[in-house]
């Protein structure tokens, strides 16, 4: 075989390569990637939004909490008159455009959360109905993919996300954390005994994952009621 043909083959082969590289977890740990810089983003653009339209505007920006709420509120050409307010001049276009890009972060963000909640649905219907689509996502980015997920222990779905708080543990002495990435999940969120609602948790996601990428069953209504009796928690 001349060096030409063995390069071309090789060649096809890296195309193959890196074409079929390109899968769910993939997708799904570049949305939730995203999100998160969206996120602050958009927060540190509303803080300076905010700074600008209190110029123009102090009582009617103390009273929108709401930093969507707000935007809307600028994007509308509100014409409420403030007693306090300067004229900003020619940088009440400023004040638009800074508005104007955090409706486009916002737009975005709820584009790609949909989207991600679209996917799961399909890929991970049990830890997606369990979980949720953010706190599944960021279990398979921190596991890097849903095959580890299904394929590792419960103990170790229940740290993923507290590696640096665990490293401060062993480190230092410091508390020894009880759960990652699914400390936002509202069962841990309303329970008292966080540690063994982590545990629980924890153990009924690997179950998910499990009939997730093994294409079992869909059994999440059923891994709710077992936690509601547990724990008695309601979904």
């Amino acid at each position: 075989m001349s060096i030409k043909k063995l390069r071309e083959m090789n060649l096809a082969e890296t195309k193959k390569a890196i074409k079929n590289s390109v899968n769910e977890d993939i997708i799904v740990i570049n949305i939730i990637n995203t999100l998160e810089e969206i996120e602050k983003q958009t927060n540190s653009l509303v803080m300076r939004l905010r700074d600008f339209y209190k110029l123009k505007h102090p009582e009617a920006e103390s009273r929108i909490s709401d930093n969507e709420g707000l935007v809307k509120n600028v994007l509308s050409g509100n014409k409420e008159k403030s007693v306090m307010g300067a004229n900003l001049g020619d940088d009440e276009e400023t004040l638009q455009k800074i508005a104007l890009m955090c409706k486009e972060l916002y737009d975005t963000k709820n584009f790609l959360t949909k989207r991600l909640e679209s996917l799961l649905q399909k890929y991970a219907p049990n830890m997606n109905y369990l979980a949720g689509a953010t706190i599944t996502a960021k279990l398979i980015r921190e596991a890097k993919s849903l095959r580890k997920l299904a394929t590792g222990k419960s103990s170790t779905i229940q740290m993923l996300g507290a590696e640096k708080a665990l490293f401060r543990h062993l480190k230092s002495g410091a508390n020894s954390p009880k759960h990652g990435v699914i400390v936002n999940h509202q069962i841990i969120q309303k329970n008292k005994d966080k540690g063994k609602a982590a545990r629980i948790l924890a153990d009924k996601i690997s179950i998910a994952a499990k009939l997730d990428f093994f294409k079992g069953e869909f059994k999440a209504p059923l891994l709710v009621k077992e936690i509601e009796d547990k724990l008695k928690w309601k979904k």
